[in-house]
């Protein structure tokens, strides 16, 4: 008997952000790949991109 896992299946992408997020200013790079983030450039913390952050939630999902 084959043992199916939600992790398995595949998922599709997130939608993509308005690319107004961070009005008046440049965004912040993602820290993973380097795609602009919706963040503003001076905001603290390590920005990520909605389609990294959205991989890091999945993996947070699946690892138990």
């Amino acid at each position: 008997m084959e043992h199916e896992t939600y992790c398995d299946a595949a998922t599709p992408e997130p939608p993509r952000p308005a690319t107004d997020a961070a009005p008046g200013g440049p965004f912040a790079d993602c820290v993973l790949c380097g795609e602009p983030s919706e963040y503003p450039a001076d905001a603290p913390g390590s920005p990520l991109c909605p389609r990294c952050a959205w991989q890091q939630a999945q993996r947070g999902a699946c690892s138990g």
